[in-house]
This record gives structure tokens, sequence and C-alpha cells, in this order.
């Protein structure tokens, strides 16, 4: 497995440079970090004493995998879960923040290891997850992987605007969908048929 700086740089790379899109409730994003989270962290990348759309067009990618590991996997305790879970929580994280974890938390109690589903990783959700992981070591990272993609298609049930980031222009998977199936064996893929019979009631 991937050291967990060679994760953030990964993941980095996946989330792209900067971005400015109306539908994106996140507002500005530059290497996936938003302008709510250097306003909320207090980075003020070109230090002219406000935090606005040029300190995201300003952030480095260096800078990115650096917020990404303090704010991101360290502080939010990702390290405490079974490592298998740790690439595809971390990479969640990024993306949706404490929903990330509530996931988790849901997908654990219903295998029948309650936890609250609060979006914190104290020591209820760390020893659910490792009952869980002894329980199934080979399907939980299946498991979680599975519960993320089923999270970003009801969330675009939910919001038609969000849609274009589960499903591609062509009407393939979009970069959503695409993203949650990087941590899920192939063997779980959805099959184009499948994804557009999923996505079939959007129109």
């Amino acid at each position: 497995m991937p050291n967990v700086r060679e994760i953030a740089v990964e993941i980095v790379g996946r989330e792209g440079g900067f971005v400015n899109d109306p539908d994106d409730p996140g507002g500005a994003t530059n290497h996936g970090v938003t302008i709510g989270t250097l306003r909320r962290l207090g980075i003020d990348v070109n230090r002219d004493t406000r935090i606005d759309v040029a300190d995201v067009r300003a952030l480095t990618r260096a800078q990115a995998v650096e917020i990404y590991l303090e704010h991101y996997f360290k502080r939010p305790g990702i390290a405490a879960l079974p490592e298998v879970i740790q690439a595809s929580v971390f990479d969640m994280y990024v993306n949706a923040g404490g929903n990330a974890v509530k996931i988790l938390q849901r997908l654990l109690t219903d295998m029948g290891f309650p936890c609250d589903p609060d979006g914190e990783i104290g020591p209820q959700t760390i020893r659910a997850a490792q009952l869980a992981h002894e329980a199934a070591p080979t399907h939980l990272a299946d498991a979680y992987g599975i519960a993320r993609r089923n999270y970003y298609y009801a969330l675009a049930d939910r919001r038609p605007a969000s849609r274009k980031f589960a499903r591609s222009k062509s009407g393939g998977k979009g970069g959503w969908i695409k993203r949650a199936e990087e941590f899920i064996s192939p063997r779980y893929h959805l099959t184009d048929a499948q994804h557009a019979a999923r996505v079939a009631a959007w129109g």
C-alpha cells in the first residue's frame, strides 16, 4: 500500500487544477482545496491580508498535499482505522468531509458493529471498524467503496446540478463514480449498462 504522502499526492493529481464551477457548492477550488477550506483554516496563500479567489488560484500542489496530510488525515484520526480502508476514507474525506466518516459508521452499523453516525473517528468507531475488519478482512474495503459510490448516486438523485459529476456528457460514469471505483475491486465495478440503468431516471 502506498504511504500516506503518496496517497495525498495521488489525491492532488486526481483533483485537478483551478476550477470555479457555479454548480459546485464548494465554490472556487484548486487541487481539491476550496475557498471555504482556506478561510476555515486561515490560510492566506498570497499574504495580502484577505482570503479570496486569488488565494485559491495561487495555491500550489505542494501546499495542497500538506493541507490534506494535516487536516484531512492526521486531525480526523484516519490513521486509527484499519489500513485497508485508510486510503479510501482519506480520499473521500477530501471530497466530502465528515460525510466520509458517516458513510463508514452507517456501514459498520449495518454489518452488526453499531456506532453513532456523528462523523467523528472516536473510540467507538475505531473499535467497530477493527471488529468489522476481523470479521470480513477481504470485504471491508469493497463494502466501503460501494457505500461511497451509492452516496454519490444518491446525492445526484437529490441535487440535479450535481448529476454532471456522477454522469459524463456522453452518459458514462462521471468523475465521482470513477473515483469511488478506484477503491473497489474490479469485480464489483458497475458495467456501463448498470450505470446507465442507475441514472436513467435523471432523463
